[in-house]
């Protein structure tokens, strides 16, 4: 069996445990974590100039905040979560606009954003 192969699957049983057990709000911390681990995926790839993967990464970091925002109980749309929320609608656009102009710094400014989110969310005691 290819070593890689294998390692991905190990990864892949372990992340599905890792959710099955997992709380709700460890639940977004999860989410958080993959965002920024797809966002250092695409600036990596864009430094090595791999278009397709770079789009890739993006879209998943894309999908991974939409996530988050699907998530927002908009039942109690409170100022805050309206703040949170068109945080999410931003860091989206800002991602799609990173893949189309190839800007690393969009990247980290958007990495820095759901990095702040995420601390925040750390934070709060469950």
């Amino acid at each position: 069996m290819n070593p890689m192969l294998a390692l991905r699957q190990y990864q892949k049983v372990g992340a599905q445990a890792q959710t099955s057990e997992a709380s709700p709000h460890r639940l977004v911390q999860m989410l958080m974590e993959g965002g920024l681990d797809r966002i250092a995926q695409a600036k990596g790839a864009m430094e090595r100039k791999d278009i397709p993967n770079k789009g890739v990464s993006i879209s998943k970091a894309i999908g991974i905040i939409g996530g988050l925002r699907e998530g927002l109980d908009m039942e109690k749309q409170g100022e805050s979560l309206a703040r949170v929320d068109n945080l999410y609608v931003y860091m989206m656009k800002r991602l799609a606009e990173a893949n189309i102009q190839n800007d690393p710094k969009v990247l980290d400014e958007v990495a820095d954003l759901l990095r702040t989110v995420k601390e925040g969310w750390d934070a709060v005691a469950v």
